[in-house]
């Protein structure tokens, strides 16, 4: 009988390993790009839509601290601006996108005002978010601070792990009387063909989310960059906190949040947001909550502004429905939102989504809030989208397609990915 020696089966394997993970590469990358192709043709011909629910403004006061819920751009846009124009001493700017139209103009003219009437202006903008940008939109007065994030980082071959990161973040903060953190960037595609939430806090709170951008600001703009005073003058609030994920010190503390809140649910978790592509863990934490009985409600967008992540996000319905899961579809526009409201209790309103790249990747930043009347307001948020939501059946769902099980199937690979 012959046999191959041993070195050279090992070769053939390997060689054949190498063939087959390129062709499963391959074949991932073609159902991807060819998912783009049929979403941007598709697009050219879909009409803008306003005819989704606006569930207005909502106050509640935490720990001596106001807090306002805006869920439609140009109401929050307006009130940012607003502090912008009236401000005195410092304002801290953070975005991923910054888009050059009329809202992008009126931020950056803003900003450039304040600066030249002696405000100390610092801004952090996420460079790869923005690569679609034309450079000339980024004319700052001299005296603005700029820090455009960079993909790539010298301490990358040192370091890769604390080198990597966007910053996918959405904060500013006024005169450490004003701050706001949420989903919004900033954009008029997202003053009004968009449904997302944003949170203003005005009072001792607002440090928490200083403190968000002090952290990153000292830690990454540069020796060159004027440093920020870390300094807290409020005592500790056990109901509002600023949680913060942070690639170059290796913290990612949100998702153990998560997964520890999710562990404590007894009532319902309403969790809404604009890509869901969790890890196992994530998965395991929600469904084992509503095997306990928990009233798990999950909101996305029927139709992101990514095609492929809503096919990953597929690929999770049948694990979903199968343990009960209420799973909604927002329709007649993209649901950016990022936010969850466990018990009545316990809410979260920022920038991160339930997927790998929010969650062990990128800087992100949620504000935690401990208090029944925020967390009403989150809830009747909710049940307001709810309403403009299409519930997924099971038994329709199992019956779709084969084509489309095979396109679910063919991307699952990406999910460790994304």
């Amino acid at each position: 009988m012959f046999r191959l020696p041993l070195r050279t089966g090992y070769r053939m394997a390997r060689r054949f390993s190498f063939r087959l993970f390129g062709v499963v590469m391959a074949l991932q990358v073609a159902v991807a790009a060819a998912l783009a192709i049929a979403d941007a043709i598709k697009k050219k011909d879909r009409v803008k839509r306003f005819g989704f629910p606006h569930p207005g403004s909502f106050e509640a006061t935490v720990d001596d601290t106001v807090t306002t819920l805006y869920t439609r751009g140009e109401n929050l846009y307006r009130d940012m601006l607003k502090a912008i124009r009236g401000a005195r001493h410092q304002i801290l700017f953070e975005t991923y996108l910054w888009k050059s139209d009329e809202v992008g103009h009126e931020f950056r003219d803003a900003l450039n005002d304040a600066a030249a009437r002696g405000v100390d202006v610092y801004v952090i903008v996420d460079w790869f978010g923005n690569l679609v940008v034309p450079r000339s939109f980024y004319r700052f007065h001299p005296d603005v601070h700029v820090f455009h994030f960079p993909p790539v980082r010298l301490s990358l071959l040192l370091s890769p792990l604390r080198a990597a990161g966007l910053t996918h973040r959405k904060l500013m903060v006024v005169d450490n009387e004003f701050a706001f953190i949420g989903g919004y960037n900033i954009g008029s595609l997202y003053a009004t063909e968009w449904r997302d939430t944003h949170v203003r806090l005005s009072g001792p709170a607002v440090y928490e989310l200083r403190h968000s951008f002090v952290q990153v600001w000292n830690q990454l703009a540069g020796r060159r960059a004027p440093q920020l005073s870390p300094h807290n003058p409020t005592p500790w609030g056990p109901s509002l906190r600023a949680i913060n994920n942070i690639p170059a010190n290796l913290v990612y503390p949100i998702r153990a949040v998560y997964l520890d809140t999710i562990s404590r649910a007894q009532v319902h978790i309403h969790l809404t947001t604009a890509y869901f592509i969790p890890d196992e863990q994530i998965l395991a934490a929600l469904i084992e909550a509503a095997r306990r009985g928990v009233d798990v409600q999950i909101m996305i967008p029927e139709e992101s502004n990514h095609i492929v992540a809503d096919w990953l996000s597929r690929g999770f319905y049948s694990a979903l429905l199968n343990e009960n899961i209420t799973l909604l579809l927002y329709r007649n526009a993209m649901i950016h939102a990022k936010t969850m409201t466990i018990d009545g209790h316990w809410s979260v309103v920022g920038t991160t989504n339930i997927d790998r790249l929010s969650l062990r990747f990128n800087y992100e930043t949620v504000l935690e809030v401990q208090d029944p009347a925020f967390a009403a307001n989150m809830d009747l948020i909710f049940q307001a989208d709810r309403n403009n939501c299409r519930r997924v059946n099971r038994e329709e769902w199992e019956a779709r397609r084969p084509v489309a099980r095979a396109v679910e199937s063919a991307l699952e690979p990406l999910r460790k990915m994304l």
